[in-house]
């Protein structure tokens, strides 16, 4: 069973409908780093990200990793870690996953421009928690903690993130 999201927002899984925020700049087919844009595709998710002092591991089907106040997410083309996560401190753009705000509480790791990364092409899609102001992402599909949670009791490693390109 895969989570479609569309251009809109909406995010269906297993019967439910969810509103979700996407990236400043839309959805997107042609994704470049730094233009705020989610990826069109269907993506796999790779396994779940969570804050152990914030809440307990998220049930699900796929694999579950706690985040370290040390982890982070490189995010420059440039660097040969672009794509992947890091260990900080770190010299090269990147991502904090340990974040005081709660954005990061839950992380899924989409599976986008990893297999391997092409420098350039977007780093860091993830599916996390939605700002408190209702902003926009930098490209990930963003969620209410209980919609998220929901969606993944559903989730296993066979479920794919679905963007639907605006028609």
């Amino acid at each position: 069973m895969d989570i479609e999201v569309f251009a809109d927002g909406r995010v269906t899984f297993d019967g439910h409908t969810f509103l979700a925020t996407l990236g400043r700049g839309g959805v997107v087919e042609d994704k470049r780093e730094g233009d705020g844009g989610t990826p069109a595709g269907i993506w796999p998710l790779r396994r779940v990200l969570f804050r152990p002092d914030r809440l307990e591991a998220p049930v699900t089907g796929l694999p579950t990793v706690r985040i370290g106040r040390y982890d982070g997410w490189c995010d420059d083309p440039a660097d040969p870690a672009y794509n992947r996560p890091i260990t900080l401190p770190f010299v090269a753009s990147h991502e904090v996953m340990w974040r005081d705000d709660h954005l990061y509480d839950v992380v899924v790791v989409v599976g986008h421009n990893d297999d391997p990364p092409v420098a350039g092409a977007g780093s860091a899609i993830f599916m996390h928690l939605k700002r408190h102001d209702g902003g926009p992402t930098a490209g990930c599909v963003a969620l209410a903690l209980p919609d998220l949670l929901t969606i993944l009791e559903g989730a296993t490693p066979l479920t794919r993130l679905v963007v639907h390109a605006p028609s």
